[in-house]
């Protein structure tokens, strides 16, 4: 029965980091998007591109944040939860 506990848990933590890396794909599209659109923008404003290449930027790394907080909950569940989970378990 312990083996079974611990194949559960090492699973479980498997499941969570793969579930929490699709955390990836809204900001890849989001950036895409912003990017997309601030050179349609530069391209009928040329004067403005340095306001619009600067709020991009910001607003691109705002977005990345999400991808990034996606990661290292992956990380961690698959390198520090099962640890302290199965340190947990009831021997």
């Amino acid at each position: 029965m312990e083996g079974l506990n611990e194949a559960i848990v090492l699973a479980a933590c498997a499941l969570g980091a793969g579930i929490s890396m699709i955390a990836g794909v809204g900001p890849g599209i989001g950036e895409g998007y912003a990017v997309g659109k601030a050179c349609e923008s530069i391209g009928r404003q040329p004067e403005s591109r340095g306001a619009v290449t600067s709020t991009m930027l910001m607003g691109c790394a705002v977005a990345e944040t999400t991808g990034i907080y996606g990661l290292v909950i992956a990380i961690l569940l698959l390198f520090v939860a099962p640890n302290i989970l199965l340190g947990h378990l009831p021997v």
